[in-house]
């Protein structure tokens, strides 16, 4: 996995790829079903979605949730799919949640007819001007970082 942060006009955007041995097909299918997002969230964020059992990914579905996102406080999170284009990429919004904006693309490449590579795209904010900066450093970058890490090696056990 490589993974990797920018910043630019106080907006952050992580860039998470991954290689996978399995056809795009069949990595589209796992991670479009928004019931998978459970199983590649680490156990500690106690993610549960609460708008009951979603359909695979839809332009214009929207999705709530609720997330520890510091341990013992769970929040509310909505999140919009504003774009999908089947087996190439699909993009969630956040409506309501910790950010000041949240925008994530997911991308699927196919490699050859056994192997894809998934990229994920993530442009977010912090509220909180100076103190939300200050935050990135010491908590959500370490955070989000750890995130996409357990979501790897997930993916390593689920496909490999």
């Amino acid at each position: 996995m490589a993974l990797s942060f920018k910043s630019h006009s106080n907006i952050y955007t992580l860039e998470s790829v991954v290689e996978i041995p399995i056809p795009v097909s069949k990595a589209w299918v796992f991670f479009s079903s928004p019931g998978n997002l459970a199983k590649i969230t680490p156990p500690e964020m106690n993610f549960l979605i609460t708008s009951g059992k979603p359909k695979p990914v839809y332009t214009g579905q929207i999705i709530s949730y609720k997330v520890s996102i510091i341990k013992g406080i769970r929040i509310n999170w909505v999140s919009e799919i504003t774009c999908v284009d089947f087996e190439k990429y699909f993009v969630d919004e956040q409506r309501f949640g910790p950010y000041k904006m949240w925008h994530h693309e997911h991308i699927f490449e196919k490699i050859d007819d056994n192997n894809c590579k998934i990229i994920d795209k993530v442009s977010y904010k912090l509220p909180f001007g100076l103190i939300g900066r200050w935050s990135h450093n010491l908590l959500i970058k370490k955070q989000l970082k750890n995130i996409f890490d357990y979501r790897t090696k997930i993916i390593n056990t689920q496909f490999l």
